[in-house]
């Protein structure tokens, strides 16, 4: 099977626009825009001058916005003052008002407040007397109510580190007294209050001999591998050295 003929005809488009001719233009052309009217420079001063010194309906209208603005500011300001005025002077009148009742009551009220006053006074002196006696004991009150809380508090706070402590101790005891029978089960067991510490001490020396003890054990059994391995190595070397020599 043949491939296929894709090839497509080459075509020159500069010789393809010289065979199709000129084309007609659509619109104005460039010689069109070069040839327009174009204003006089009298005619530009004149629209630059009007531009600078802008309409005068608009210059009109604002002048009219801004004499009713302030006619309106005007009117707003004495609304104001009015209403300033008129409070003052009602409250002037009000206290000229409560004046005069006060001074006629006192006249009227002075002759009865003269005898009964002593009798207020030895009356409030009491009260005053018993409120305080109130308050201190209130006050003592509170301050024993608040430090046997305090107390108390203390005190419990001091049992449960106790508690807390105790049983600590009895947990690392029965710990160590769990790893000595592991360890020694033929040992007799000691008295864990007494001598917790010296038997800590104690396991952990032994811990570190056993320690050692194991590294050198270890040690040895490497050379005897090492020195085994050696000696078969030298005994296979002599073996073949003698069937070599009666080969010969």
């Amino acid at each position: 099977m043949g491939k296929r003929d894709n090839r497509v005809a080459y075509m020159n488009p500069i010789a393809m626009a010289r065979w199709r001719g000129p084309t007609q233009s659509v619109g104005p052309t460039i010689q069109d825009y070069l040839n327009r009217p174009r204003p006089t420079w009298e005619e530009v001063k004149k629209q630059l001058e009007n531009k600078k010194t802008g309409s005068k309906a608009l210059a009109e209208f604002e002048e009219k916005m801004n004499e009713n603005w302030k006619k309106e500011l005007e009117k707003s300001r004495e609304k104001l003052l009015s209403g300033n005025e008129s409070s003052s002077k009602k409250r002037e009148r009000k206290r000229k008002k409560k004046k005069k009742s006060y001074r006629s009551s006192s006249s009227s009220s002075s002759s009865d407040s003269s005898s009964s006053s002593s009798d207020s006074e030895d009356e409030e002196k009491k009260q005053g007397k018993r409120r305080k006696k109130k308050k201190n004991r209130s006050y003592k009150s509170s301050q024993s109510s608040t430090h046997e809380s305090e107390s108390e508090s203390k005190e419990s706070v001091k049992k449960k580190k106790k508690s807390k402590d105790e049983t600590e101790k009895e947990k690392d005891v029965r710990s160590l007294s769990k790893k000595r029978k592991k360890s020694y089960p033929d040992d007799k067991p000691l008295s864990s209050e007494s001598s917790s510490e010296s038997d800590y001490e104690e396991d952990v020396q032994a811990k570190k001999k056993r320690r050692c003890e194991e590294r050198e054990q270890a040690k040895e059994k490497v050379k005897k591998k090492k020195k085994k391995q050696h000696k078969k190595h030298s005994k296979k070397k002599k073996k073949k050295s003698g069937s070599s020599h009666k080969s010969r």
